[in-house]
């Protein structure tokens, strides 16, 4: 300034002046260009995982909230970046902290190629996804941490952590959560129910009234209301930028809301089933599951109030010489980039990232070269027949099974005795109950070892039958030209010699797994009827050969046909019957 106080000006040669201009245009066409590359590395990076994860969103409702937690997360980041801390100053320590970011994301991109071949073959292995969360959540934040250094990593890493709360659990975890959280839900519920004068017994995680049985299954639904509640007690705790200990005690404030509200909802719909019936128990299932999800909602909406009131947001934000306004960090670091790495660098991870999916798509197209589709076919349900009544597929099932399309129905069919004659009649001891289920699954984002879950030696067995005998594979004629290749199993139940007394009972089971297509049309033989002829169990070794094998989900689908009776009778007239009962079960398409 002048002795008068006026501003005085610096004259720059003309050629100064826009070579000054060109250099400022050049850095913030760079810087823009830098950031958008940037942006869509990431923006790839997200998309791939909650891609993958929406199946297990779309399939399973304990983990339906999932769809919400992406946007959540974003809003939370702008929140973040709102108030963020001053970037860390550059110093000679930068080229350190640019070759430990350029290591520890080189094994992160490493790791999502052999954990993309493993999602396309297994999609519901949990592990792979917390790995795959786990790698994407580490190159976000590096980036942060070169472009902001410690203080932005401290300050944005609860958004980018806050979407692990969207994985599903692994079941070693879940399991005895979801176990334990049922046998004591049945057990406080029975207690009350008999506290309130109303006969109840509890039989393992089933409560049996006088009308009926409700099964815990119907009176919670696992631990959705505890992650559902989890969730809102961390995104609650984060708006307020309440204190950790704090967001600890909001946090498990939320989780005791869900437990309490779910031991009422139990009872609830266990007096229902008590006073009126059981089939009233469906009418209000979803009413009390979505009360439970809102009570949770407000309650720690008004526990996180409490918990704000007074609270501080300074020690969330930083030290004052750390903090700066928005518009004050934007006007300084204008003209110069944003981050250590140089565009390039991200240009190659995004053509890595396209590469592994090219990659991932090429291994499984490589081994399905050459496969014919077979013919489509459904079941045909007799409705008409006597006794005949849908079977209820209850969540457990829908959440492990995970199909497209699945039916379950059972029926009563008149047993033909020695002399030809047909029972006439309604005495049911005469006559043979006939069960039927049907699975779909299309080609898509499930595991190949789904379809052989629901089978007759695995699911009997399970149900108190024992297996008696396995008179293996034949084919049954739908029509000219088109058969069926069933297995043929045989369980009992009941004491031995109990004859006609009915206390004794045996069940011919036949089972057909079938695959949409083939390698050929001789493939198409018993030999490869189906890749597992034993049940599954879900061996790493079993998941590993999927991958090996390039194995994914083309399309399969399950018939399974139970005829029950109190006749043990020839495995060769077994199968004459259910061959006679094939082309009215079977529709082609």
């Amino acid at each position: 300034m002048d002795s008068g106080g006026r501003a005085q000006t610096i004259d720059l040669p003309f050629s100064t002046s826009y070579f000054l201009l060109f250099i400022a245009i050049l850095n913030s066409t760079i810087a823009k260009s830098q950031l958008a590359l940037i942006a869509l590395t990431l923006f790839a990076l997200w998309f791939v995982l909650c891609r993958h994860l929406s199946g297990e969103w779309s399939v399973n409702e304990q983990y339906s909230y999932g769809w919400f937690v992406p946007f959540f997360a974003a809003f939370l980041f702008l929140l973040r970046w709102e108030d963020r801390p001053a970037a860390e100053t550059r110093n000679a320590e930068g080229g350190m902290r640019n070759r430990i970011a350029i290591g520890i994301a080189i094994g992160a991109l490493i790791v999502l190629f052999p954990v993309r071949l493993f999602e396309v073959a297994n999609p519901d292995w949990r592990p792979v996804d917390w790995v795959h969360t786990a790698a994407v959540a580490t190159l976000t934040l590096l980036l942060i941490w070169t472009a902001g250094g410690k203080p932005w990593l401290r300050h944005f890493a609860f958004p980018i952590c806050f979407f692990f709360v969207a994985v599903p659990w692994v079941s070693p975890i879940e399991d005895p959560v979801v176990q334990g959280l049922m046998r004591t839900v049945a057990a406080v519920a029975t207690e009350v129910m008999t506290l309130f004068g109303v006969p109840a017994q509890l039989e393992g995680n089933l409560i049996r009234v006088s009308s009926g049985v409700v099964g815990v299954n119907e009176a919670c639904s696992g631990v959705r209301s505890l992650q559902t509640s989890l969730m809102i007690g961390l995104l609650f705790g984060e708006l307020k930028r309440l204190s950790v200990a704090k967001r600890c005690v909001l946090v498990f404030g939320a989780l005791a809301i869900a437990i309490v509200a779910n031991f009422a909802r139990a009872f609830f719909l266990v007096w229902v089933a008590a006073t009126q019936n059981i089939s009233a128990v469906d009418r209000w299932h979803d009413v009390a599951g979505y009360t439970i999800v809102g009570v949770v909602f407000v309650g720690s909406l008004g526990l996180s109030a409490w918990l704000g009131k007074g609270g501080s947001r300074k020690s969330e934000v930083g030290n004052g010489e750390n903090f700066r306004r928005p518009e004050a960090a934007a006007t300084e670091n204008a003209l110069r980039p944003r981050f250590l790495l140089s565009t390039s660098y991200f240009l190659l991870c995004l053509l890595y990232l396209l590469a592994v999916e090219a990659g991932v798509e090429g291994w499984y197209r490589m081994h399905e070269r050459g496969l014919v589709a077979r013919e489509r076919w459904t079941a045909r349900w007799p409705e008409t027949a006597k006794d005949f009544h849908e079977i209820h597929l209850d969540e457990r099932t829908k959440r492990i099974l995970r199909f497209d399309e699945g039916r379950g129905a059972m029926w009563r069919i008149q047993r033909t005795e020695d002399r030809g004659q047909k029972t006439e009649g309604g005495d049911q001891r005469t006559e043979d109950a006939a069960l039927l289920y049907f699975f779909r699954w299309r080609a898509g984002s499930n595991s190949a070892l789904l379809a052989n879950l629901h089978r007759p030696d695995v699911c009997l067995p399970a149900s108190g039958w024992v297996q008696t005998g396995d008179y293996g594979i034949r084919s049954y004629a739908v029509s000219p030209g088109f058969s069926l290749p069933f297995r043929h199993f045989l369980f009992s139940q009941g004491p031995p010699g109990a004859g006609n007394g009915g206390r004794q009972r045996f069940a011919h089971a036949f089972y057909c797994l079938r695959e949409d297509r083939v390698r050929n049309e001789s493939d198409a033989s018993l030999a490869r009827e189906e890749f597992a002829q034993e049940p599954s169990e879900w061996s790493r070794r079993e998941r590993i050969s999927l991958i090996v094998q390039g194995r994914r989900h083309l399309g399969q689908q399950v018939m399974e046909f139970v005829m029950m009776t109190t006749r043990e009778g020839a495995p060769d007239q077994a199968e004459a019957a259910f061959a006679k009962m094939v082309p009215e079960l079977v529709e082609a398409k």
